[in-house]
């Protein structure tokens, strides 16, 4: 249920007086401090969201478009072990070339 509608709900009990003020005061601080809301600060999914709005292009590390480069930054593996992950994929039907050419295309240089 979205953090609207449980606003509105608290609303509607209060108003009825079935819940007090200082009821009603401590329900909707707890809705909109709980961790289980829909925003980005709220989120265990934050620092991976952050990682992968990080996420670029190398310049300096490359031999194709930067990609593996810019995943080695991130991730902290060397690039070597990203370049031959993409070679493995690129075994299994081509995995690994689509995955490498849409990164290139759509993650920001440097």
């Amino acid at each position: 249920m979205s953090d609207s509608l449980e606003l509105e709900k608290l609303a509607d009990l209060h108003q009825r007086g079935a819940l007090s003020e200082a009821e009603f005061a401590s329900a909707k601080a707890r809705l909109l401090n709980s961790p289980t809301r829909s925003s980005p600060e709220g989120s265990a999914d934050a620092p991976l969201a952050a990682a992968l709005n990080a996420l670029r292009r190398s310049r300096d590390d490359r031999w194709l478009g930067g990609v593996c480069g810019g995943i080695s930054r991130i991730t902290g593996l060397a690039s070597w072990v990203w370049r031959l992950l993409f070679t493995l994929l690129t075994l299994f039907a081509g995995t690994g070339v689509l995955v490498y050419l849409l990164m290139w295309i759509f993650v920001p240089e440097e």
